[in-house]
């Protein structure tokens, strides 16, 4: 666990900002680029994302007083919300939207006005972002596009192809807010949760050339089977934008990016190498696998099942990022990580010395109040022991009510960070 409270501290947002944030005597400084704070007539601070308070709580320390104003907005649940002056928190909801989230947009929006060139925005985005800052594009009804996230959820689908789809949904992603803020300079500060952190998928690119088109969206509905399924106001809206009759989301190249910055500030990688120091300092020797895992949560957890059990006798360790997908078969309830460390149990079984523990860096692993979960080489034995049947589970999608039994789920509540999952396999 000591590996895990390291990688979440190095994944703090405050911790983020304040290595790529800078002022100096009145100058900006941050993505080797500065700004001249004295020659805008309004700063302002907007944003939205699992990791966008405490973000606003580094640029806070940073700028003070510099703030002219500004807005983000955070989840709902978030526990403890501090006291930033001129910076105001409204709350959504994740990872549905609502109109909740619609309302808190619209206030952002209030705030920033009608920007013209001597405005400067401060974006602070993060993952989480799309469903805490619906704005459904025109013709399409909020229920329709939240039920359409949902589908692909249930589908199996990944971030890129969610956040896809949604860019062509809404009226300020994939770059729309960047058109909305034009033509004021805007610097936006990204935490990434997408593999490979490309930021143009984080949130959904509000501020970033989008390379994807609405060709591109429909052809995800249809790999994922739910063209004919999804709501007929996102059908049509999606055709019209294949056949042309609406506006293609902003591409590469597009003015309206002329004066927009967007600088990657914090991403897995940072909390996986932290995992990986902790082991080595705890006497393991420690690796880092791959910070780029994609896949089926229970294929990537049966590979590392099988990974800690051939390593059994050395003491050794592997640290991985990324995350995985569930493909919803069963009645059940748990989250990747919960399965994943499921079905790298099964592996394990009777490994001595093995275990693996997977959490979800934000502390939200699926539809759970759980991280993910800790299993060993043991935890099928015990399980048996008290008449469970771990493969029922398995099957069954069911991995919170296992590990809940077992006294095996890693709760750590909503951690205000988000850089993915991070995956332990520990050996001797």
């Amino acid at each position: 666990m000591l590996a895990m409270e390291e990688a979440l501290r190095a994944a703090d947002p405050r911790r983020f900002v304040e290595r790529a944030v800078r002022l100096r005597e009145g100058t900006l400084v941050a993505g080797g680029r500065s700004f001249r704070l004295d020659r805008y007539r309004r700063v302002l601070v907007i944003g939205a994302g699992k990791a966008s308070c405490l973000m606003a709580e580094g640029v806070w320390r940073i700028l003070g007083g510099r703030v002219t104003e500004g807005l983000v907005i955070i989840p709902e649940y978030q526990r403890e919300v501090p006291e930033l002056g001129r910076i105001r928190f409204e709350r959504s909801t994740h990872p549905l939207p609502t109109l909740k989230g619609v309302r808190a947009v619209r206030r952002m929006l209030e705030v920033v006005g009608r920007p013209g060139e001597d405005d400067m925005v401060l974006c602070l985005i993060s993952g989480g972002g799309s469903s805490l800052m619906p704005m459904p594009a025109e013709g399409v009804k909020l229920r329709d596009k939240a039920a359409t996230t949902e589908m692909l959820m249930k589908a199996g689908a990944d971030i890129r192809e969610l956040n896809c789809v949604r860019k062509h949904l809404s009226a300020i992603k994939g770059g729309r807010l960047a058109e909305r803020l034009f033509p004021a300079t805007v610097l936006t500060l990204v935490v990434s949760d997408v593999v490979g952190d490309d930021i143009g998928f984080v949130a959904s690119g509000p501020t970033v050339p989008d390379a994807t088109t609405y060709r591109m969206a429909r052809s995800v509905l249809v790999r994922r089977s739910l063209w004919g399924s999804v709501p007929e106001s996102v059908r049509r809206r999606i055709q019209e934008g294949v056949e042309g009759r609406v506006p293609e989301t902003p591409k590469p190249g597009s003015g309206v990016f002329s004066r927009v910055h967007n600088v990657l500030i914090g991403t897995n990688r940072d909390a996986c190498i932290a995992a990986v120091r902790r082991l080595r300092v705890e006497g393991y020797r420690a690796r880092l696998l791959s910070t780029r895992i994609q896949g089926e949560a229970r294929e990537v957890g049966r590979r590392l099942g099988l990974l800690a059990r051939r390593a059994v006798g050395a003491r050794v360790a592997f640290v991985a990022g990324g995350e995985t997908t569930v493909r919803v078969v069963g009645g059940g309830r748990g989250g990747r990580n919960q399965e994943l460390a499921l079905a790298a149990a099964m592996r394990m079984e009777g490994a001595r010395g093995a275990c693996v523990l997977a959490f979800s860096t934000d502390g939200i692993d699926g539809p759970t109040d759980a991280a993910g979960a800790f299993a060993d080489w043991r935890t099928v034995e015990r399980a048996n022991a008290i008449g469970m049947d771990p493969a029922r589970y398995l099957e069954e999608n069911d991995s919170y009510s296992f590990f809940r039994r077992l006294g095996d789920l890693v709760m750590t509540g909503p951690t205000g960070t988000n850089v993915n999952d991070v995956l332990i396999v520990a050996v001797g």
